[in-house]
C-alpha cells in the first residue's frame, strides 16, 4: 500500500523534553521526526502531537511542538482514550505514527487507532524507547498486529508520487 498525502495524518507521540534524554539514540529519533513533520507540513499533511501527563512530564520539545497543528494532553498510554480520534481530520484514513516510547504509548496508540478501523503506519526511523530491545519488540508486535512499517524517506516520496510534484525541490531539501 502506497501512502497518499491527501489521506494521511501524522501523529507525533510524546516527544517530551524530560523523556528524550533517556531514549536510545534519542537525538536521531527527534531529528527524523522533525524531518518528517517538516515534509508533512510542506505537503499539506496535518500534524498532531500528544503529550503524556504533561503536568508531570512536561511538554514536547520545542522543535516538535512548533510543527504540530494541535497537541493532545493525555493520561492514557493509548491517545485514542483521551480524544485523539476526535482530533483526526475527516477523510484521513491513514495515520502515520512516530514517537516515544515505542513499546508503551506508540504501541498502545497504534492498537487503539487500528481498533477504530484506521490504517496505521509506523515510522521506523522516528520511533524510540529507552532500550533498543523494547523498540524492536514493539515493532514486531505492531507489524504482527497489521501496522505497516515505513521510513521517513519512503513516506516523503510516496506522498509526492512524482519528481514533477510542485513541492519536489522543497521536500528534497529535507531528504538530502
Amino acid at each position: 500500500m502506497l501512502h497518499n498525502a491527501a489521506e494521511s495524518v501524522l501523529v507525533l507521540v510524546d516527544f517530551q523534553a524530560r523523556l528524550m534524554p533517556a531514549i536510545h539514540e534519542g537525538d536521531r529519533v527527534v531529528a527524523e521526526a522533525v524531518r518528517l513533520a517538516n515534509i508533512a507540513r510542506v505537503l499539506g499533511v496535518p500534524v498532531i502531537g500528544t503529550e503524556q501527563s504533561p503536568g508531570s512530564l512536561g511538554g514536547n520539545i520545542d522543535e516538535i511542538k512548533r510543527l504540530c497543528d494541535q497537541t493532545l494532553a493525555k493520561d492514557h498510554f493509548d491517545g485514542c482514550r483521551d480524544g485523539l480520534l476526535d482530533m483526526l481530520p475527516a477523510g484521513r484514513k491513514n495515520v502515520v505514527v512516530a514517537g516515544c516510547e515505542a513499546h508503551v504509548c506508540v504501541l498502545q496508540t497504534v492498537a487503539g487507532l487500528q481498533e477504530h478501523g484506521l490504517e496505521v503506519t509506523v515510522v521506523l526511523d522516528a520511533i524510540g524507547s529507552r532500550k533498543a530491545s523494547s523498540r524492536e519488540a514493539a515493532i514486531d508486535r505492531m507489524r504482527g498486529g497489521g501496522a505497516t512499517a515505513a521510513t521517513v524517506e519512503m513516506l516523503a516520496f510516496e506522498w509526492m508520487r512524482t519528481s514533477r510534484h510542485e513541492r519536489f525541490r522543497e521536500v528534497l531539501g529535507f531528504v538530502k
